[in-house]
C-alpha cells in the first residue's frame, strides 16, 4: 500500500488530470497536496475554506473555476469530513473529478475517545472559541483546532507560549498557508485562510488522554482566558 501522496497522485491520474491542467485544492494545508498536483505538470489553484470545517468552501472553489480545470481535492482537515455532497454537485455541473483526500483510517474506540474529549474542552474552555463542526458526530478529531481572539497571529503565539509553559503540548497546526509559501506563492488573498492561519491552536486530545490531563488543559487556558481580549 502506497503513501496518502501515492494515492492521490494515482486517482488523480485516473481522473484523467494532464499536464497544463489546473486542479483546486486548499491553502490551508500541508505543502503535500499542492506538490502531487505539480508532479502531474498541473497547477495547483487555491481556494478559500469554511471557517467553521477549515475544509474547502464549495462557493470558493466554484469562483476559481476556469476552462483548465480538472480536479477539485477536498482535504478532510484534522478529522472533519469536507463537504464532498456540494462539491460532487458543483462537479457534475463542470464536470469536474472531486477527491476526498486525508482522513485516516483508525479504530472507532480511538475517534470515540477523542469525540469524548473535545466535547467535555468545548463545554468546558473559556477565553478561545470552540471548533463549531458542521456535525461533531462525523468530526474524528485529530486535532482539535481552537482560535484565539484578539490582534491575529502575535496573542495566539503568546498564548501559545504560556501554555507550553504550564505543560499544554499545543502547537500551530498550519504555520503558513500554501500560496505563501516560497515555492507556491500566489497573488491571491484568501480572507477565511489567512484568519486561521493567524488565529488557530491545537490544543492535546489524543485518544490515550485521561480525564485528569483534559482537565489540566482547561484549567490552564482558563487561566489565561481573561488575558486575552478581542480586539475592538
Amino acid at each position: 500500500m502506497g503513501t496518502p501522496a501515492d494515492e492521490l497522485r494515482h486517482e488523480l491520474a485516473r481522473a484523467g488530470v494532464r499536464a497544463g491542467d489546473e486542479v483546486i485544492v486548499p491553502s490551508y494545508d500541508v505543502c503535500e497536496t499542492a506538490h502531487v498536483v505539480l508532479a502531474l505538470g498541473a497547477e495547483p489553484v487555491f481556494a478559500d475554506i469554511d471557517p467553521a470545517s477549515f475544509c474547502l468552501a464549495p462557493a470558493a472553489v466554484e469562483a476559481v473555476v476556469t476552462e483548465r480545470t480538472r480536479a477539485v481535492v477536498a482535504v478532510h482537515t484534522f478529522g472533519h469530513p469536507a463537504d464532498l455532497a456540494r462539491l460532487a454537485e458543483l462537479g457534475q455541473r463542470h464536470q469536474l473529478a472531486v477527491i476526498g483526500h486525508g482522513l485516516v483510517a483508525e479504530p472507532t474506540a480511538d475517534i470515540a475517545r477523542r469525540q469524548q474529549h473535545a466535547r467535555y474542552l468545548s463545554a468546558r474552555l473559556k477565553g478561545v472559541l470552540t471548533p463549531q463542526p458542521r456535525s461533531a458526530e462525523t468530526h474524528g478529531f485529530q486535532q482539535y483546532v481552537v482560535r484565539v481572539p484578539g490582534n491575529g497571529r502575535p496573542d495566539r503565539d503568546a498564548f501559545a507560549r504560556a501554555l507550553r509553559a504550564r505543560g499544554v503540548d499545543c502547537r500551530v497546526p498550519v504555520q503558513t498557508p500554501v500560496h505563501r509559501s516560497a515555492a507556491f506563492r500566489r497573488d491571491v488573498w484568501l480572507v477565511e485562510t489567512e484568519r486561521a492561519a493567524d488565529e488557530s491552536l491545537a490544543l492535546p486530545v489524543a485518544a490515550g488522554m485521561s480525564r485528569r490531563e483534559v482537565q489540566r488543559v482547561v484549567a490552564a487556558c482558563n487561566a489565561l482566558g481573561g488575558l486575552l481580549q478581542p480586539a475592538s
